[in-house]
């Protein structure tokens, strides 16, 4: 039976606010200045601001209550990781009246430089050669002193990638597609450049983008969740872009030194890797990263001495818990 009632109709994906969207734990020292710096970062664009909090407790809702009572804050009432805190970041942005055209996705800890918002979100949508359209666009990075340039690009994961980075090491074998992830070749940072994904820290998404790929997988609680997500939009033919005509700070974390974070890290890039691809060749790479991963433990890195034993393990691959 025909109903007589109008359609719902959808919000058309490029008109509303872009969405700008903050995960947070216990980030009370990061948080002000990082609301101090989003007028001059998202200048020339309509925003609204949405924080997602994992259950912090040094007084992280009440700070952005206090320093941004326009926000809309969403509790999710557990340390629920950063995949959670942006599905319910979207989730609310979501049920805005009219919507929302695009979302930016930050960690607190990144200060945008004037107008860089405006530079990813203008990029959205944009055709390429490979008949597919730019569905997440990435600023360059740099480092707290603002002027050294973090290598943001990465290459999707191979078999080859990881015994490279095993025996030459990322930054050297970097010079070389076939042998790492991590893209060093200074022209590709000064130029528009296509990657298989980018660091999450700060990124922009298109809502076809975004309304194609759905939701961020919540089994990934803290890192891969952002190559997991560039991954599935690039198979639908939505590709990262690195535009460096935005730029933004990053104040970093202790992944680099923490033996739980790296840990947690390797991991998840074990188990990302072994979903899009058959157990013989997940288990090669799994024996790649553990090759690498026990060289430098060899060498006296405690971290990855803790992420080899976890590697070793016969619960290597299943899903990791979080902090």
């Amino acid at each position: 039976m025909q109903s007589n009632q109008p359609a719902a109709r959808r919000p058309d994906p490029g008109t509303g606010p872009v969405a700008v969207l903050v995960v947070t734990w216990n980030s009370s020292a990061v948080l002000p200045e990082f609301l101090a710096s989003l007028p001059a970062g998202m200048a020339g664009l309509d925003w609204r601001l949405v924080v997602a909090d994992n259950d912090s407790a040094d007084g992280t809702v009440d700070l952005v209550r206090s320093l941004a009572p326009e926000a809309t804050v969403v509790q999710t009432g557990r340390n629920a990781g950063y995949a959670a805190g942006v599905n319910a970041a979207l989730g609310a942005a979501a049920g805005w009246e009219g919507g929302f055209r695009a979302a930016l996705v930050c960690n607190p800890d990144v200060r945008m430089r004037r107008g860089c918002a405006k530079v990813l979100v203008d990029a959205l949508g944009a055709p390429l050669s490979d008949g597919g359209r730019v569905g997440i666009s990435v600023p360059l990075l740099y480092e707290e002193d603002g002027r050294t340039l973090l290598l943001s690009l990465r290459r999707e994961s191979r078999v080859t990638r990881a015994l490279g980075e095993a025996v030459l090491g990322n930054r050297r074998a970097g010079r070389f597609p076939r042998w790492s992830e991590l893209v060093t070749d200074p022209s590709a940072y000064e130029r528009a450049t296509v990657a298989d994904w980018a660091t999450g820290a700060l990124m922009a998404l298109s809502r076809p983008c975004l309304d194609a790929c759905g939701a961020w997988d919540e089994s990934f609680f803290l890192y891969s969740e952002e190559t997991d997500y560039c991954l599935r939009a690039r198979d639908l033919g939505f590709r990262t872009r690195l535009e460096p005509a935005a730029s933004a700070t990053h104040l970093g974390g202790d992944s680099q030194v923490s033996p739980r974070l790296w840990t947690l890290l390797t991991l998840n890039r074990v188990r990302l890797y072994g979903r899009r691809h058959g157990p013989a060749a997940t288990a090669a790479f799994r024996t790649a990263v553990l090759l690498r991963e026990a060289s430098r433990a060899a060498l006296g890195r405690p971290a990855s001495r803790a992420a080899a034993r976890a590697l070793a393990g016969r619960s290597a691959l299943r899903a990791t818990p979080g902090p």
